[in-house]
């Protein structure tokens, strides 16, 4: 695995990259960093440039002090500079949580770049909209979103606390050396910044569809996003919507289903 930095949209990304061939980019949510990605980085690895960044307010990336540079869009064009900056113009892009917002509004706002989408445990926005508009058990359930969102909130983080999901020990220990390296009130400003605020209300603007193939996984075991969520999703997609629900997987279901992850990402992929 390579290391390397670029600026781009005015900030350094950190990010690892394997392999030679086409461009597969992975990004992390919270609490992550790339390494996140690793098994995946390898597998792809094989035959395609499989690149995992360390999205803003992580590990070795820029951390920028202003909330306002954590929007949404912002992050949107962190990508697409990036792939620029590997001289890619379409890419198969992977998101997890946070990463998953964002490549779903890179698919949705940026189409001619992104070749097909895989999202991971983050359920479109529009279906999350509206589970938080109108579903009693998700609103009790995103009441850490609504923590993360008070001033102050990052002051009761700990590295080791943030890494405390994390199974495999010698992994645990990567976690809190690289949440060591980031920016606990960075982190956060994801949730100041672009998580639905209450009142909740449902998002009925007109609908932008995404034009690529979709391949969803969800781990049922997620107590933070529902699956509930997931209904509907075909209704925003122009393309194939794959939908593979994990049994026993939680939130991080990459992590808790590698190799179902994996194997399945592969067979989408060669279609």
């Amino acid at each position: 695995m390579d290391h390397a930095e670029v600026e781009v949209n005015g900030i350094r990304l950190h990010y690892v990259t394997v392999g030679r061939g086409p461009l597969i980019l992975f990004v992390h949510g919270f609490p992550e960093f790339w390494y996140e990605w690793r098994k995946q980085l390898v597998e792809f690895g094989r035959d395609h440039q499989a690149v995992a960044p360390d999205m803003r307010g992580y590990n070795l990336s820029g951390k920028p002090a202003e909330l306002s540079q954590y929007r949404v869009p912002h992050m949107v064009e962190d990508l697409r500079a990036l792939a620029d900056h590997l001289g890619r113009q379409k890419f198969v892009l992977v998101g997890h949580d946070w990463g998953g917002v964002v490549a779903w509004q890179l698919a949705i706002n940026v189409p001619q770049v992104v070749d097909r989408l895989i999202i991971l445990n983050l359920p479109h926005p529009r279906g999350l909209s509206r589970e938080l508009a109108h579903n009693p058990e998700q609103q009790k359930n995103s009441a850490y979103a609504r923590r993360f969102q008070q001033e102050g909130a990052e002051k009761s983080l700990t590295a080791e606390g943030l890494a405390e999901w994390v199974k495999d020990p010698d992994a645990k220990k990567k976690y809190v050396e690289a949440f060591g390296r980031s920016d606990f009130g960075a982190m956060l400003n994801y949730y100041k910044r672009n998580y639905p605020r209450e009142p909740y209300t449902e998002d009925t603007s007109p609908v932008k569809k995404v034009q690529c193939p979709v391949l969803m996984f969800h781990g049922l075991g997620d107590t933070a996003l529902l699956a509930p969520a997931l209904n509907g999703t075909w209704d925003w997609i122009d393309k194939d919507l794959t939908l593979t629900t994990v049994p026993g997987a939680g939130h991080f279901v990459q992590a808790d289903a590698a190799e179902l992850v994996t194997k399945t990402m592969r067979a989408w992929l060669l279609r």
